[in-house]
């Protein structure tokens, strides 16, 4: 979120507003690149659409084919950073009070003169047609906003996890996010905005309005202005310290308690503004605001709730900038549908319902490209986040009027899917712990990044030493990803459900935005090249050991292997104090038999047995990792005639594995997430895979530990964090190896 300055309240709802300043590497960013626009323009906000080109540097790896007698003197391979075109979609809201301003900037900073159209939808297109035709010197191409907005809802729930939430007061977690799921359909969309829009959507194309009201027109700008002398982000925030018990009348006020042979308790309102009016004083503009925002969302969950059971719907989303994550207005709609449907109907909000107007207008612009056959990320690294204005917030975060929210969202080229083997992907969950929920682990792991902070800063800047812009970047990136860090521990949510995976991703978008694509890079490859050296050694080695001995062998250097992780700060303090450090010390510090989970008599009763068709590999760490612990574990399947695919990162994440591996000729990468590549869920249906191994602490422990297969399956990771050994009710190295067998 973007500040700005020189705001005075007091100024007229339609007047232009050419004070503020706008930091081209916050808002509008990359738009010398720009090649589409879209516009979607309320009656008090703005939302504009752009797509454009992003360069970024990109690792990679290139192999050097040699004989074996050269091995030990030519390099196996080398790693370059290189410039690598990615698809950007940017969306940003701003207040109409802004638009000239806004519209000179573009022009200013416009370089791509391609582009002739702009479509735009809203009630404000029309009248803001001419001054955007004169500004842009770009037709305006009006779109129907009923169907830009279905086109946009439909678009944030298939493609951004946790873009759905039901708001729950008082819970641990007061936002339960939702997961993304293939069969949205049918919903109810209502929309807030001047008015209310009641949408019935049964399929990508088929929907239908079938109700709606003109009473979320009462909060205006006339009206605010008039009687609060407040925006409406400042009403909000009115409200936020109000007591509406002082203005409404309540059951127990007229009864004086609750009305039981109806069902009424005492401190339902029973007249919106009830005291106010038979009272002959003045009452705080506080409450006042407060009664107002609970008159209207009661009125829209009520109306909402009728429509939905009348058309028998179980889901309803509330959409329209209306809401703002505002959470006396997410708890006043939310109960009224509770209390009028009996918990038949599901309230959900969404965390970029505003957008959903800009975005379906874009789209239609784009029908050329096709978008919708790609996948889109979120790119927290320029994405605001859902904001609440509630006063218990981080004051910095309240401050809203007169600000920009920003959503940024980058084209995967891959087709993604979820892994077929899953026994449930309809509720699979791949995050062991919802750090929104649990606020002592939330507390204890934005400690932990943010103590990492100076030292990924210092990995940054080594990973290219020959570039001298290279620490300035790195100041940059530090700054940006700590602002992170501060959003997040005020508001947890801002992002969907916050967990350790989220926290890496939030870095690695961070890094990428500042052009550090592998900041790991140099130790990597000097970890490769002294695995390398080892391998033969200890190839031999297990080879003399008779079969019963070699398969507990197999594993424990599997486990030792994974002590070898960047990532965790017990084990990067002694890899950076200690060069000698190395595989054999790695298998002294594990934990001795029984391990803290202890699965490996069953496996190796399962040895004995037929072997498996097909394992699925999903391999953590490079290095020591990867060549003295996997490898060889899978040389022993190979052995035993089971075929082998190996899974990897499809980017760089700390020191884990990312290039392409190839064993018995399959190699692919893995998005660690709930989705998989499209090709490589090909291939596990195509040979029928029968096992899973998932090895290391970020995916075996921190996701993917309850995660139920329809095949076999073994996890195995190290504990390499005394908070989470304790946690677990282990110590630091402490061993999980989990076998689950298919009944």
């Amino acid at each position: 979120m973007a500040e700005c300055v020189g705001v005075d309240s007091s100024t007229s709802a339609h007047t232009m507003d050419k004070s503020i300043i706008l930091p081209p590497d916050e808002i509008f960013r990359n738009l010398e690149n720009a090649k589409r626009f879209a516009i979607d323009i309320g009656g008090s906000l703005t939302k504009l659409a752009y797509y454009s080109t992003v360069q970024h540097k990109v690792a990679k790896v290139r192999s050097f084919d040699h004989t074996a007698k050269e091995a030990h003197s030519d390099k196996l391979y080398e790693i370059s950073v290189q410039e690598e075109v990615t698809a950007r979609l940017h969306f940003i809201k701003f207040e109409n009070t802004y638009i000239e301003t806004c519209l000179d900037f573009i022009k200013d900073h416009l370089v791509n003169t391609e582009t002739k159209v702009i479509k735009a939808t809203g009630g404000g297109a029309h009248k803001f047609k001419d001054l955007i035709e004169k500004k842009l010197g770009l037709k305006v191409d009006k779109e129907d906003e009923m169907t830009c907005l279905i086109k946009g809802c439909n678009f944030v729930l298939r493609n951004i996890p946790h873009e759905a939430f039901v708001y729950t007061k008082h819970a641990d977690s007061e936002f339960r996010f939702q997961t993304t799921h293939p069969d949205i359909f049918p919903y109810l969309l209502v929309n807030i905005g001047s008015g209310v829009s009641i949408v019935k959507v049964e399929s990508e194309d088929k929907f239908e309005r079938i109700g709606g009201s003109s009473i979320a027109n009462l909060p205006t700008p006339a009206l605010m202005f008039s009687y609060f002398g407040q925006r409406f982000d400042e009403l909000l925030q009115l409200a936020s310290k109000g007591q509406h018990t002082s203005v409404d009348m309540l059951v127990k006020d007229i009864y004086g308690g609750s009305y039981g042979s109806l069902g009424l308790t005492g401190d339902l309102i029973a007249s919106s503004f009830g005291k106010s009016a038979t009272a002959d004083k003045e009452f705080p503009k506080e409450d006042m605001a407060k009664s107002l925002l609970h008159m209207i969302s009661n009125d829209i969950g009520q109306l909402a709730c009728l429509y939905a059971k009348l058309h028998n719907l179980s889901r309803v989303y509330f959409g329209g900038f209306f809401i703002r994550g505002h959470p006396v207005t997410m708890h006043t709609i939310t109960y009224s549908i509770n209390y009028f449907t009996k918990g038949e109907v599901q309230a959900l909000f969404l965390r970029h319902e505003g957008y959903l107007g800009a975005i379906g207008a874009f789209l239609k612009g784009a029908e050329e490209d096709n978008p919708n056959q790609y996948r889109w990320v979120e790119n927290y690294a320029g994405s605001s986040g859902l904001m609440s204005v509630s006063p218990d917030m981080n004051p910095m975060q309240r401050a809203r009027s007169g600000t920009f929210d920003m959503l940024e969202m980058d084209r995967l080229e891959r087709q993604l899917v979820k892994l077929p083997l899953l026994q449930d992907p309809s509720s699979y969950i791949p995050d062991t712990v919802d750090l929104t929920e649990d606020a002592l682990a939330r507390e204890y792991w934005l400690f932990c990044f943010e103590d990492a902070l100076d030292g990924v800063v210092q990995r940054a800047v080594a990973s290219q030493p020959d570039l001298p812009e290279a620490p300035e970047r790195a100041e940059k990136f530090r700054q940006k990803y700590r602002h992170k860090l501060q959003t997040l521990r005020h508001q947890p949510f801002a992002y969907g459900s916050l967990t350790v995976r989220s926290l890496l991703d939030t870095r690695e978008h961070c890094l990428n935005e500042f052009n550090f694509p592998d900041p790991y890079s140099k130790i990597k490859q000097r970890e490769n090249d002294l695995a390398l050296k080892y391998y033969l050694k200890a190839v031999k080695a297990l080879e003399k050991l008779e079969w019963e001995d070699r398969q507990l062998a197999l594993v424990s250097g599997v486990l030792a292997g994974n002590v070898f992780d960047w990532g965790a700060k017990a084990v990067s303090d002694v890899l950076e104090s200690d060069p000698e450090f190395g595989f054999e010390e790695a298998k002294r510090q594990l934990e001795e038999r029984p391990w803290l989970v202890d699965c490996y008599d069953q496996w190796f009763e399962r040895l004995k047995g037929p072997p498996h068709r097909c394992a699925l590999f999903f391999v953590d760490n490079s290095g020591v990792d990867i060549i003295l612990g996997v490898i060889p574990f899978v040389r022993e399947l190979l052995s035993r005639g089971t075929e082998v695919v190996l899974a990897s990162n499809s980017g760089p994440a700390l020191n884990d594995v990312t290039n392409v591996l190839t064993l018995d000729s399959f190699s692919y990468s893995f998005l660690l997430s709930s989705r998989l590549d499209k090709v490589l869920a090909t291939l596990v249906r195509e040979r029928k895979t029968d096992l899973v191994i998932i090895e290391g602490m970020g995916r075996a422990i921190h996701t993917n530990y309850y995660a139920m297969l329809s095949c076999e399956s073994l996890k195995m990771a190290v504990i390499k964090n005394s908070w989470l050994a304790d946690r677990l009710g282990g110590k630091l190295f402490s061993v999980v190896f989990k076998e689950m067998n298919v009944l």
